[in-house]
């Protein structure tokens, strides 16, 4: 019942940030908000998809889901990363965009541990 409930206060986590990064990614230079930008929204709006889905599929198949919901992240801090080297965001929006993402990685790294644990009993 403790994981259903970080699935759930995944959503409106994921929600604050994809909110806080739209609206950053507007003030990006025009060229990078059409290529940095829109792969870094897409990213987003597909790992926004993928956790909605969380409550909906049974558990033998959240695993695979909660993977690539990770690997996103990772995309997510590797997009990130390159617009803070190119210094398109500065070092307060990157800290506070890089807590977000360590908060909603320590709750995907949980699920990781319940459900990869759980699986194993039923194999």
């Amino acid at each position: 019942m403790g994981e259903i409930k970080k699935e759930l206060t995944l959503i409106p986590k994921a929600e604050q940030y994809i909110q806080y990064m739209l609206e950053l990614i507007m003030k990006l230079p025009r060229t990078e908000k059409f290529s940095i930008g829109n792969e870094y929204k897409l990213s987003m709006y597909k790992m926004l998809e993928e956790i909605l889905l969380l409550s909906k599929i049974p558990d033998e198949d959240k695993l695979r889901i909660i993977n690539r919901i990770d690997a996103r992240f990772n995309t997510q801090r590797i997009l990130l990363r390159i617009m803070y080297k190119n210094r398109w965001v500065d070092e307060r929006r990157f800290n506070y965009i890089i807590e977000h993402i360590y908060e909603m990685g320590k709750i995907i790294g949980g699920l990781v541990k319940y459900y990869a644990k759980n699986n194993k009993k039923q194999v």
